[in-house]
């Protein structure tokens, strides 16, 4: 087959370990145990797409089974078996999908087929890729072929779920965590096969590249394909030209941005955005890009240029430098919030364009306001922002706010935020009546359960009598031990009543003493005890002579005898 109408990604696709990228341990190791004869059953590889697992595969079944043994593995000039396994048509190695063979009878056909030794290699292979999608059937009839296979037999698994795997499959194999390439890495790589495939492209187009494939190679190789057919023979590619074809916006517009948000010019911000949005910039995209410059904002002191995965070129690194350096760090992390939350927002609304307008405009006004400080409700994951009046003004001022606006940016915005929190908490406010505003003078345990009783809190009477312990009780303190019934909100409950019906504040302590049974122990050992006293009675013994099964069941105390 001419490879030069392959695409890039298996055109250079590895055909040893010594052209593995970025996976030297993994590759040494493997090729370790390999020459020494100390072979696993199974091979597991789990990592993101793209990062040789599958490649690794191959490479081990040539090494398994190539002419030449693995210190002569073949690299240009295949044996029969390197150049089979490579055009994936050899009879002894079998690549399969577990993604369209998920079944239990795919995997019996399997272990059927693996009863008969190999034809013309020295191992048969099975490689499944995706192997997380098969059922747990078919993970199941595996396993007693995986623990103990036919020595001529060897599993290769490659999954990017590797949680999906049922973790007795997991421990019968060797498994491998592929990780992604690195940057320079990944650039050094693309480099060269744009230099070997001619093609005329910018570094720092490439250096685009590298990012969005955010370390898998297979994706920049992808993308290196589709720049090679975007450029003319006599025209290198640039930057601009790379982000309009990857469908990437030039950073110096965000920076510019924010900085125009920093300064309250929504006009601006909009007509900014409004260009990036032009360029056919996702709002999602827009909303993640924008995250990564409020990580860099929040950042910049303690990052390098070379580390920041090439997201910045010298001229950006410096002007986030110097912008972060008049910016708050509570100021950040308040845009950080308010960018995720309108991440989450996006797929409510049908035009997510409008909504990220809007999520500008806020951001340029609460950056115009001074003393912004945010605290988040969670019950509601309520946003309040509170702000003191006369900065308010000065600010409002300053932006030549007439009066009416003023009235109705107070009464709405802020009307919205900050005063529905002071509302609620003034509906929720208990209203005290005359009983309540009565200091209860309470003295014992038994006061306690009946002042509950008075009050009708049946729920916290129930809780003393039953699933409390006391060990003390005196001076507005009282020390408790408790059984593992006791309601996780009895403490809280207790304080608060306590509080409303003395107007004092209680401690309650709790104990590791074990304390004096509970109200409820109490009548069970009492009626146990009568219980016994009755049964030698001779009242009972004659009750006894007369209905020899009789059994006592209760015992009534009256009045007198009590």
């Amino acid at each position: 087959m001419n490879t030069n109408k392959k695409v890039l990604a298996l055109k250079y696709r590895p055909q040893t370990f010594e052209d593995l990228i970025g996976q030297d341990i993994v590759g040494e190791t493997i090729y370790n145990s390999i020459k020494d004869n100390k072979l696993p059953n199974a091979y597991l590889f789990t990592g993101i797409r793209g990062v040789g697992k599958t490649t690794i595969a191959r490479i081990i079944a040539k090494s398994l089974n190539c002419l030449n043994g693995i210190d002569k593995l073949c690299k240009k000039e295949l044996c029969e078996n390197c150049k089979s396994i490579t055009n994936s048509n050899h009879i002894d190695v079998l690549e399969m999908d577990a993604a369209s063979k998920t079944g239990v009878d795919d995997v019996r056909d399997l272990i059927e087929f693996s009863r008969y030794g190999p034809s013309i290699a020295r191992y048969k292979i099975f490689i499944i890729d995706e192997v997380h999608m098969l059922s747990k059937q078919a993970f199941n009839a595996l396993l007693k072929t995986l623990e103990e296979p036919p020595e001529y037999l060897k599993f290769i698994f490659a999954t990017t779920e590797i949680k999906k795997i049922p973790i007795t499959v997991v421990s019968r194999c060797q498994r491998f965590d592929l990780s992604r390439i690195k940057s320079n890495e990944l650039f050094k790589f693309i480099k060269n096969i744009k230099d070997i495939e001619n093609g005329k492209i910018s570094d720092e187009a490439l250096k685009l590249i590298v990012k969005i494939s955010e370390g898998s190679v297979r994706d920049a190789l992808s993308l290196l394909d589709r720049a090679i057919l975007s450029t003319d023979k006599n025209k290198e590619l640039d930057l601009i030209n790379a982000q309009k074809i990857f469908g990437y916006f030039d950073k110096a517009q965000l920076i510019d941005l924010f900085k125009l948000i920093f300064e309250g010019k929504d006009k601006e911000v909009l007509k900014i955005y409004r260009l990036i949005y032009d360029q056919g910039v996702e709002p999602k995209i827009f909303l993640n890009d924008f995250l990564e410059l409020l990580y860099y904002f929040k950042n910049i002191n303690a990052l390098k240029i070379d580390g920041t995965n090439f997201s910045l070129n010298e001229d950006e690194f410096s002007a986030i430098k110097e912008i972060s350096q008049k910016v708050s760090d509570e100021t950040l992390i308040l845009f950080w919030q308010f960018t995720i939350k309108t991440l989450e927002e996006l797929d409510l609304v049908s035009n997510q364009n409008l909504s990220i307008e809007m999520f500008l405009i806020r951001l340029t006004y609460l950056k115009s306001l001074n003393n912004v400080s945010e605290t988040i409700d969670g019950d509601e994951n309520f946003k309040e922002i509170n702000i003191s009046k006369k900065k308010l003004d000065n600010n409002l001022k300053n932006q030549s706010v007439q009066n009416e606006d003023l009235f109705d940016l107070k009464s709405k915005t802020i009307g919205q935020i900050k005063n529905v929190s002071q509302e609620r908490q003034k509906e929720q406010e208990p209203v005290k009546n005359e009983e309540q505003k009565q200091n209860i003078i309470i003295n014992s345990f038994d006061d306690l359960l009946n002042i509950c009783n008075k009050k009708r809190e049946l729920q916290l009477k129930y809780e003393l009598e039953k699933n409390v312990n006391l060990v003390s009780f005196e001076n507005e303190r009282i020390e408790i031990s408790f059984n593992e019934n006791l309601d996780k909100n009895f403490i809280k409950n207790l304080s608060s009543k306590l509080y409303d019906w003395t107007n004092k504040r209680w401690i309650i302590s709790l104990s590791k003493k074990k304390g004096e049974p509970s109200k409820k122990e109490k009548e069970i050992n009492i009626k146990k005890d009568l219980n016994e006293k009755a049964k030698d009675s001779l009242t009972y013994k004659k009750v006894l002579e007369e209905l020899s099964d009789a059994e006592l069941i209760n015992v009534e105390v009256g009045a007198e005898d009590e």
